[in-house]
């Protein structure tokens, strides 16, 4: 068996520390003293704005709270941004606090761009540049802390999507300063996470451990991670909403890790045909980005697995699935339909008809997926609209 060495590059994140573990909200205080930081914003959503688990983020962080937003909203409307923005910069603010899941830090990453670039980031937003993430900037800073309360792990990257709200379409801001520098994983302030948003960004987590591995973009480094990523997956997801107590947040924990794992070095191996779409059916149709995972990554699995079947071998060692190289197309549609079995036990939509999409509709967001697909380049070969709407429309029903 010929042997080659590997050959290639990594890159990181401005991302500098990861807490993890139930009360580690506790060191969010003591993060702020460390850097010097005395004027936050956080940002929150309306829940979570109403919860007490937002007092304890506060408490946390004590006089160096300058302002609370709660106006947070799902796929980030840009209006959201602009108001946050303005709050910012009424106080002078140092530091920003995504506390939520996906959208209050995008939120945050969006209004950090606006303020580092001095104008308004909304109306520049395009198809998303990972290469963008990895360097760049002028010198200047909004540090970002991230305490996220979902798996969608978006505290992991330093790219924000932003939806323009006359056409629908969600587009992106990359910087590498938009990368939140601190997480903190406190399992105990996701106990209030409904059961149903868990396990959508669950299985979003999900799909980029999946799109990590077969991008073609993908490395040794990120495919041991996003095979652990899947294994942790597919014995804590379930389990965490079953349990209570000290046991939940263990397996909530662990939940966490995953996310992480599932997104590391995700700037370098970029994501694939499940995630264009997911972008694109999210603001069209209001469909969260989870439910959208649960919807297409089967999908999307199938069509890779006729392209790139010998990559999937770390997916199969997550989920368990024997996997022989000579006849890696058979393991790879296993792995789709392991994976398929796996979403189908949860109470989330499973086709884009349980979403409320309009099959009429579908041919919409083809141009836009395809622009993505064909920007990130991470399948082996061109992809194109036909195919988009096939994958859609298997997905629908």
């Amino acid at each position: 068996m010929e042997v080659s060495a590997p050959v290639g590059e990594f890159s990181f994140t401005k991302l500098e520390r990861v807490i993890f573990g139930p009360g580690k909200v506790e060191a969010l205080g003591k993060e702020l003293e460390r850097r010097k930081l005395g004027r936050a914003v956080v940002v929150t959503g309306k829940t979570l704005g109403k919860s007490k688990l937002l007092d304890r983020v506060t408490a946390a962080m004590g006089s160096r709270c300058a302002a609370v937003y709660k106006g947070a909203a799902q796929h980030v409307p840009a209006h959201t941004v602009r108001e946050l923005t303005a709050q910012m910069k009424r106080v002078d603010a140092d530091c920003v606090i995504s506390f939520g899941g996906g959208s209050p830090i995008d939120t945050a990453k969006v209004a950090a761009a606006s303020i580092l670039s001095n104008r308004d980031a909304t109306s520049s937003a395009s198809g998303i540049d990972f290469s963008g993430g990895l360097s760049g900037g002028d010198g200047r800073d909004v540090i970002h802390l991230a305490v996220p309360t979902t798996l969608s792990a978006g505290e992991y990257t330093p790219v924000g999507g932003v939806t323009d709200e006359s056409t629908l379409i969600k587009g992106g801001v990359v910087d590498p300063r938009l990368q939140p520098r601190t997480v903190i994983n406190d399992p105990a302030l996701s106990v209030e996470t409904p059961d149903w948003l868990w396990i959508a960004t669950g299985m979003r987590a999900l799909d980029h451990a999946v799109e990590a591995i077969y991008s073609i973009r993908h490395q040794m480094l990120t495919d041991a991670l996003a095979a652990k990523s899947i294994a942790l997956l597919i014995e804590h997801l379930p389990a965490s909403i079953k349990t209570a107590g000290d046991v939940s947040l263990a397996h909530r924990g662990n939940c966490q890790m995953a996310a992480w794992f599932s997104i590391f070095g995700g700037m370098n191996t970029r994501f694939g045909v499940s995630h264009a779409l997911g972008h694109q059916i999210g603001p069209k149709w209001d469909v969260p980005h989870g439910v959208t995972s649960c919807i297409t990554m089967p999908h999307v699995m199938r069509f890779m697995a006729d392209i790139a079947p010998q990559r999937f071998g770390p997916i199969a060692e997550g989920l368990g699935v024997k996997f022989d190289l000579a006849n890696a197309r058979a393991a790879a549609l296993e792995c789709a339909d392991r994976v398929q079995k796996f979403i189908a036990q949860f109470d989330v939509p499973h086709t884009l008809k349980d979403a409320g999409v309009k099959r009429n509709e579908i041919p919409e967001i083809a141009e836009p997926v395809h622009s993505e697909i064909e920007h990130a380049k991470v399948v082996d070969r061109p992809v194109n609209r036909e195919e988009i709407v096939a994958l859609l429309e298997s997905a629908y029903q």
